[in-house]
């Protein structure tokens, strides 16, 4: 039995992942789905990068397998930063911080192949599918984008359920630049799953994550949303990735 806590992406909430809870407890496993402030029924609770962390670290047992989606996975790494007694780091379709960056310039660096010029903020992958609130302090996705980013693989009425679940996304933890100290050095076990079929976090990401993780690929045949179209699958992946061990130390820049 493994105890799996789950960190959502941008927009999302624990709500998200329903079905891979269910599917991972049918497999014996304990699961906690973390829900971050500034977002679904956390909403009106300010987000802030460290808010962030701390809601994961308050979730966090010793022995834990975290599981961080997308900016989850961002998330993710700064709490293993403070608190590193962990069993293992799954990075799903999700980025490896930039140390001193923050996370749009992170996926701007990630995203450039190696031979071009530097991009400014706004050319990430996100920003083809978010619009910006009228306030500037949010990112909010129209259902119709949302179900094209997120959903594509999934059955209509689940695809509509989800986008209508969505919350705006706070701007301000996304350009927050963060440092972690321990880290770097702490060497914990950790794996990344790549989204064979994800317009969200793009190939070339995924592959700079890994790298710089130190570790192989895993893969899905999903969307960026396999906790919805592909629960099963995607939990005996995550069991398959507890067991994946990782090549080289990780790398805090590219």
């Amino acid at each position: 039995m493994l105890r799996f806590v789950l960190i959502h992406g941008t927009s999302h909430g624990a709500w998200c992942f329903e079905r891979l809870t269910a599917a991972l407890a049918a497999r014996g496993h304990v699961v906690h789905g973390v829900e971050l402030p500034g977002h679904a029924q956390r909403v009106a609770e300010p987000a802030s990068a460290a808010g962030y962390r701390d809601a994961v670290m308050e979730a966090i047992q010793p022995g834990d397998v975290l599981v961080g989606h997308s900016m989850g996975a961002w998330v993710m790494t700064l709490a293993a930063d403070a608190l590193p007694d962990v069993r293992h780091l799954v990075y799903l379709a999700g980025p490896l911080p930039v140390d001193g960056a923050t996370m749009l310039d992170s996926l701007s660096i990630m995203a450039r192949e190696p031979d071009e010029q530097a991009s400014t903020v706004g050319s990430e992958p996100i920003f083809d599918y978010h619009t910006m609130g009228p306030d500037g302090a949010s990112l909010y996705f129209a259902p119709d984008s949302a179900k094209e980013a997120f959903y594509h693989d999934c059955d209509p009425r689940t695809a509509s359920w989800a986008a209508a679940r969505l919350t705006p996304q706070p701007l301000a933890p996304l350009m927050e630049t963060v440092r972690l100290s321990n880290f770097w050095g702490a060497d914990i076990p950790r794996s990344f799953i790549q989204c064979d079929l994800d317009r969200m976090f793009p190939p070339r990401c995924a592959e700079v994550s890994a790298e710089r993780l130190g570790v192989h690929r895993l893969h899905i045949t999903s969307s960026h949303s396999p906790f919805l179209s592909r629960p099963q699958a995607l939990a005996q992946l995550l069991e398959r990735a507890v067991d994946t061990p990782a090549q080289r130390p990780p790398r805090p820049g590219l």
